[in-house]
């Protein structure tokens, strides 16, 4: 049965956007499936490297929405969130933020240096409380977000922090299509 007063969840996808095989996908087909209204933020026009591009698209989607809003947010979209937040004055029901990277530290090869991070202004990541209740999941071997700072970022958002064992970037290629703890920590938001 579906209930209005649910929220409308929005999946904030990371920087290579919506991915047919990625939890997020899989979550809000199955959520629509539901009958729960999922927005999935859409690629954008302009260059995705740029922090402000991909948070003014973000603040499309939720200010086109009537009624509560849960943010399901990975990788870069966590990123995109924190930012979004610092400027939004749209309510949150809640967020749940799964495996952050950390861009304040220098990344493996293949990413983006700590120059081009900041010119296109990801850093420095906001360390404000968050305006919103917040989960934030991390791995123990993650090669983007190290866990100790994932964690001090989770204390410093006022985020519940959840350690998700050795799941390395959350992504297909570690092996996540489904992951049934989304849905799980959605609920508790």
């Amino acid at each position: 049965m579906t209930s209005n007063k649910l929220p409308t969840v929005v999946i904030v996808p990371g920087l290579r956007d919506h991915m047919p095989d990625h939890w997020q996908t899989l979550l809000a087909e199955h959520l629509q499936k539901q009958g729960r209204a999922v927005h999935i933020v859409p690629q954008i026009d302009q260059d995705p490297r740029l922090r402000s591009a991909r948070v003014a698209n973000l603040d499309r989607v939720v200010s086109s929405i009537e009624g509560p809003v849960i943010l399901v947010a990975h990788s870069v979209g966590v990123l995109i969130t924190v930012h979004w937040a610092q400027q939004a004055s749209r309510e949150i029901k809640g967020a749940l933020l799964a495996a952050p990277p950390d861009y304040e530290t220098p990344l493996p090869a293949g990413y983006s240096d700590p120059q081009t991070l900041t010119r296109n202004g990801w850093t420095p990541v906001p360390r404000e409380r968050l305006p919103f209740p917040s989960i934030v999941v991390a791995s123990r071997n993650d090669p983007i977000g190290k866990f100790e700072r994932i964690r001090d970022l989770a204390e410093n958002w006022g985020s519940r922090f959840v350690d998700a064992g050795h799941v390395g970037h959350l992504s297909p290629a570690d092996g996540y299509g489904t992951w049934p703890m989304a849905e799980e920590l959605i609920q508790e938001l």
